[in-house]
């Protein structure tokens, strides 16, 4: 143990004996904020070997989406400390403006700043440029949808997350991407395999990125290199590094069926650590049995290829994409 001014005992790293930052139930060590940021590096490393495929003679060009959080600060800091330096990457990064007043501005100062500290070039676009309304709009208009159309989401998430999406693929169309990166860590993943298995929504859980093997038609692929770090790990190396981060949660966010699933994932790991790697290993081999299925000749497993929406020209595995679909219901409320 080490100790400090206040007579508290603090636990040493398990390293170099210096007071620890991190104990890790799910693996037993004790972490300084040094080494901490030391294993977090080797470990996204290792996983961007994995899903990162740079063709020898080829350049690749990396749209990173960032909010002005930890996550994504994180991964845009560590993508360009491991593979910027390289001269055939280039490595963009972006933020989707959703129109959340109190909340979007300072956290889009805070993916402003970043990307001039590290020298990456910034790009980014709003709701309003792809047609959709402001996120603020969009929650005033929802009690009133709800009561005329059964089937209109309730959550404001429900919106923002299709919203998002689409505003990602536009700026990573913009800076001519071949590959997404985005800052889902250990914490985001195992609540998305634990919400489709709640919905029982195997379709969901093949399409899991990263798209490494398996790039979806039309779109690039997206890559997860934080998905093994867990979110108090990723923030504390946020921190470490002195990064510039917007702390604060969406105003929106509270309620949302995915805060639901975040409680029940981090109840489970507290009474089992590695509850989180577990549920992530579970969909990757449903994913690779899914593969073997395929190569017997199954080809019937095989989901439908996505086609464009007839719309917008997104990319959507529907006859129209859900953008569209929501598009209307606020249009229709707004004109009502």
């Amino acid at each position: 143990m080490a100790g400090n001014n206040s007579g508290l005992e603090i636990p040493a790293c398990d390293v170099c004996r210096k007071p620890a930052v991190v104990e890790q139930a799910y693996s037993g060590r004790i972490l300084c904020g040094e080494h901490l940021a030391k294993s977090v590096r080797k470990k996204v490393a290792k996983e961007l070997r994995k899903q990162l495929i740079l063709k020898k003679g080829q350049h690749t060009t990396i749209f990173v989406a960032i909010s002005g959080g930890k996550d994504s600060a994180a991964l845009l800091e560590l993508l360009v400390d491991i593979v910027g330096i390289r001269p055939d990457v280039t490595i963009i990064a972006g933020t989707v403006d959703e129109g959340i007043e109190g909340y979007r501005p300072p956290s889009l100062q805070c993916a402003i700043d970043l990307c001039e500290d590290l020298g990456v070039e910034f790009i980014t676009v709003s709701y309003k440029e792809l047609g959709f309304e402001e996120m603020d709009t969009v929650a005033k208009l929802i009690p009133g949808m709800t009561e005329t159309n059964s089937s209109a989401p309730s959550m404001p998430c429900s919106y923002c997350g299709v919203f998002r999406r689409q505003g990602i693929n536009h700026l990573a169309k913009k800076a001519k991407a071949d590959v997404m990166a985005l800052g889902h860590n250990l914490d985001d993943m195992a609540q998305t395999v634990l919400m489709n298995m709640s919905n029982g929504d195997l379709e969901r859980t093949l399409r899991l990125a990263p798209h490494t093997t398996t790039p979806i038609d039309g779109l690039p692929p997206r890559i997860v290199p934080l998905r093994w770090i867990p979110e108090q790990e990723v923030h504390l190396y946020a921190v470490h590094k002195n990064l510039p981060i917007h702390h604060e949660e969406c105003p929106h966010a509270r309620g949302a069926l995915r805060w639901r699933h975040r409680e029940m994932v981090a109840a489970m790991e507290a009474d089992v650590p590695g509850t989180r790697h577990g549920l992530v290993r579970m969909a990757d081999n449903v994913k690779e049995l899914r593969n073997q299925v395929l190569e017997l000749g199954g080809g019937k497993s095989r989901p439908e290829p996505p086609k464009e929406c007839p719309v917008c020209g997104s990319m959507t595995s529907n006859n129209r994409c859900k953008a569209c679909e929501m598009r209307d219901m606020l249009d229709k409320e707004l004109e009502g």
